[in-house]
């Protein structure tokens, strides 16, 4: 939070005088006790009223994206197989492994299952608690059993149940954190508000509930939230060390619930680093929540047997070497502007390359290739260098991972969300800078020099962290779509904070020489009430017409796949496929994949890449070996991504596939001369054909509008 003082020259006749009011205020203090006591009294019935808002808003919210799914659905009167079949891709993935639990005889056999996995990656036995962030698929397994509710709630309503239930949480804890930055409820409740009103680019939860961002999301707010309270000035140590234990509690289970933590946790960090260099935050404080992130994040590496995507993480490389850089530099927020500026670039520099180096080392000793998918797509992303990696092109060719669209600024700004941000992040932004320059000019010179008369901005801790934190995730929303979702809802936060704050208000009326106590009242609660007001007259009518569209779900000719598979192969039949449709083959049917969604194993991308070409010009000797060497028994094709015409031409499949077998692509347009035409046609066209030296390997067992399945011949 921002406010304004003089610092000024104080003289002997201003002494005395504030000596005099401060002797008049204790009097009337001491005649008027009844004034404390109705103060505390309206704080508390402030409290309770705000408090129950935030419970009451968190609930509306759950109930209201429940019953949006429900309606888009009709979940309650679809079958079983329908329901699963709308969890898409990883989604559906995620949820078998809780429908496997709860399917398993004992507990114990359930675990067993998960730790010996051999049907979700075919001829390998992997440890999915290793593998993938699925503890919470473990425990809501073990509660369902344990709790005396089986005769009255489905298991697929219990998960469901649970994830709104989560967004009940991640409301009220954007409801909180705003709260705590203004100083009134006002601002929590036009925070919830926007998140509603804002939906589509604020969540996804109604249509990919098992999704991991869906459980870590949450948390993640609630960790945001703990953080700004702990930032605060001068708290109790009860206080502050019950509030260390909600960081740390909220960090654990954030990191467990979603593979890309460290990620996010970086830029975390990074928001720490600006502001301790910026001396803009008690190095104390710094440390404490650097240490909270890699404590936590190593507990989950233990509890996930040591998984080595987190030991490689640059999270921990990079907390370590802000550490070990700040012990081997002193005197670092010393001196004179320059001296200061230059110590502060070394130090960035010596940050940075002990980073890199202990990251390296670290990979190298583990020989760690996970996560190097996720680097090759930076750095095809950001223009350094073309490449024709297949997976690093499979994401940059995806919506998700590409920028973030120009029209959601016109949604956003549809919500008046937008115009309010932008505002409060300009005054924030120049407060910043002013703190900045500022705490790394010399205060002993200019105080000796006998400055006087100058303006001092203060920016509070709490206020500098939320202000870089949404800086930080603004500019990774902006370049990848899919992380929109960690900006978007604490741009709401941001946005209703600075409109609710008597610090903004006032910084900006002295700018503008409007400055009057009242006006500040009135600024900060007019201005949100109106922009209350207007949200409920705009969106109200839209969302209620939204809640009473009633749709149904209707994928038959993916129904009768799965059917088919039950009914007419062998339990420990294999498949072969897309990522995408066998997650589904495997809630559905139960049936042993070749490959999988979870892309995060660098084994399992180059056997999906061997299993896609089913999808490029290949011979039918050289696609029968190669899924035989996976064990497959049927391979399903899928004519949308065979006839694909979703992406433009270079990012379909198809011509990825070509791409990094060195093929030319289909269709008008140019290729790259290296290029070469490829020796057989496209095989997921030709096999249709029934032609012989395809009907000696395949055999067509199924077929309907979308998908053909074809059996392999075990004798060539």
């Amino acid at each position: 939070m921002i406010s304004i003082r003089q610092r000024k020259g104080v003289k002997t006749t201003e002494v005395s005088e504030d000596y005099a009011a401060q002797e008049a205020n204790v009097k009337l203090e001491n005649k008027l006790p009844s004034g404390c006591t109705t103060r505390r009294l309206w704080n508390l019935l402030s409290f309770t009223v705000g408090g129950t808002i935030a419970l009451c808003i968190g609930l509306l919210t759950s109930v209201y994206l429940a019953t949006l799914h429900e309606n888009d659905l009709w979940f309650s009167n679809i079958k079983e197989v329908e329901r699963e079949i709308s969890f898409r891709t990883e989604c559906g993935l995620y949820y078998s492994y809780y429908k496997q639990m709860l399917q398993a005889p004992t507990l114990m056999q359930g675990f067993h299952g998960l730790i010996y996995d051999n049907k979700t990656e075919s001829m390998r036995t992997i440890n999915l608690l290793q593998r993938m962030n699925i503890y919470q698929e473990v425990f809501l397994s073990i509660l369902y059993r344990v709790l005396p509710i089986q005769k009255y709630l489905e298991p697929v309503y219990f998960y469901i149940y649970t994830l709104f239930g989560l967004q009940a949480i991640y409301v009220t804890a954007l409801y909180i954190t705003s709260w705590l930055l203004s100083g009134t409820w006002l601002s929590g409740l036009l925070a919830a508000f926007w998140y509603v009103t804002n939906r589509i680019d604020t969540t996804r939860v109604e249509f990919t509930i098992p999704l991991r961002e869906n459980w870590a999301l949450p948390f993640f707010a609630i960790q945001i939230a703990a953080i700004t309270y702990f930032l605060r000035p001068n708290l109790q140590p009860f206080s502050e060390r019950l509030t260390l234990l909600a960081i740390f509690i909220s960090t654990f289970l954030f990191s467990l619930t979603w593979q890309f933590n460290q990620f996010m946790m970086l830029m975390q960090a990074l928001v720490l680093f600006t502001l301790d260099s910026l001396d803009m935050l008690p190095a104390v404080k710094a440390t404490w929540l650097y240490g909270i992130q890699m404590t936590g994040l190593l507990l989950v590496c233990i509890l996930q047997f040591f998984n080595s995507m987190i030991l490689g993480s640059l999270l921990i490389s990079f907390n370590l070497s802000v550490l070990i850089a700040r012990k081997l530099q002193k005197n670092l927020k010393t001196g004179s502007f320059f001296n200061r500026l230059g110590k502060l670039l070394v130090h960035l520099f010596a940050v940075l390359c002990l980073t890199l180096f202990l990251n390296n080392i670290i990979k190298k000793l583990l020989n760690l290739k996970s996560d190097e998918h996720i680097f090759k797509f930076l750095k095809a992303k950001f223009g350094f260098g073309a490449t024709r990696d297949f997976d690093a092109n499979l994401y940059l060719c995806e919506e998700a991972f590409g920028l973030l669209p120009f029209n959601t600024f016109g949604r956003l700004s549809d919500t008046l969300l937008f115009y309010a941000y932008i505002f409060v992040l300009s005054i924030t932004v120049m407060a910043a800078l002013a703190v900045a320059f500022h705490n790394l000019s010399d205060s002993t010179r200019q105080q000796s020099t006998g400055q006087m008369g100058k303006c001092t901005i203060i920016l509070k801790p709490e206020t500098a962290y939320n202000l870089i934190h949404t800086i930080l995730f603004g500019f990774l929303a902006l370049s990848t779509m899919r992380m929109k979702y960690l900006w978007t809802s604490h741009m709401c936060v941001f946005a209703s904070f600075g409109l609710c704050s008597p610090e903004i208000w006032e910084l900006l009326l002295k700018s503008i020489h409007l400055y009057n106590p009242k006006r500040i009242c009135i600024m900060r609660y007019s201005v949100p009430i109106l922009i209350l007001l207007y949200l409920c007259y705009k969106f109200w009518p839209g969302m209620m017409d939204e809640l009473s569209e009633l749709r149904e779900f209707y994928d038959p000719d993916t129904v009768e796949l799965m059917n088919w598979i039950n009914s007419h192969t062998p339990r420990k039949a294999v498949f072969a496929g897309s990522m995408q449709l066998l997650a589904g083959v495997k809630l559905c049917t139960g049936r042993t994949l070749t490959n999988h969604p979870h892309y995060e194993d660098n084994s399992l991308r180059e056997r999906t890449k061997a299993v896609y070409q089913i999808y490029a010009k290949r011979s039918p000797e050289d696609v029968h070996a190669l899924l035989r060497s996976f064990g497959a028994d049927y391979v399903i094709l899928e004519d949308s991504i065979c006839y694909e015409r979703r992406h433009q031409r270079g990012c379909r499949l198809r011509d990825l596939l070509d791409v990094a077998n060195g093929h030319m692509m289909d269709g008008p347009g140019e290729n790259d001369p290296d290029l070469k035409l490829a020796g057989h046609p496209r095989f997921c066209e030709e096999i249709k054909r029934n032609l012989p030296p395809y009907t000696a390997y395949f055999t067509r067992v199924f077929q309907n509008k979308t998908f053909h399945v074809y059996k392999l011949s075990r004798n060539k």
